[in-house]
């Protein structure tokens, strides 16, 4: 009786380490579960060069949400990201998304700029945007026209 006493505590032990394990690699992974705790806005840009699924959303400096897609729209050929925002952050209809870089040589993030004026629904587009900055154009531009 003892084998099968020691047999059944062994298969509990299994059984909360793989759920503790499933457990931190969802709070870890930054799961967004549909009907969780975020809500989709929609930003278009010139330019999401550099961009990747995943990256973080912040503004005043804190990660709000993530890049959740980067699609190309072939009507007005632009680059439709839609962010996932954290529920209890609220965005302005008139508020400045830009693509922005985290240090000289960092990953790529969107930077939000608050507005004013009254608030997005989810699924609502964020009408301001700004592509990043692209360094290689920036200097062949100051070489090329230093030369004049």
């Amino acid at each position: 009786m003892s084998g099968k006493k020691l047999e059944i505590m062994v298969g509990l032990f299994l059984l909360v380490g793989l759920a503790s394990i499933s457990y931190l690699a969802i709070m870890l992974g930054d799961l967004n579960f549909p009907g969780g705790n975020r809500y989709n806005v929609i930003a278009k840009f010139t330019s999401a060069s550099g961009l990747r699924e995943g990256a973080y959303v912040e503004a005043g400096g804190v990660r709000i949400g993530i890049v959740d897609s980067i699609d190309f729209s072939v009507d007005d050929y632009l680059a439709v990201v839609r962010l996932s925002i954290d529920n209890d952050v609220l965005i302005h209809e008139d508020a400045i998304a830009s693509i922005r870089t985290a240090g000289i040589i960092g990953d790529k993030f969107v930077k939000i700029t608050p507005g004013g004026m009254a608030y997005l629904e989810p699924g609502m587009e964020i009408l301001d945007t700004e592509p990043s900055i692209n360094i290689e154009e920036l200097i062949s531009k100051y070489i090329f026209e230093s030369n004049d």
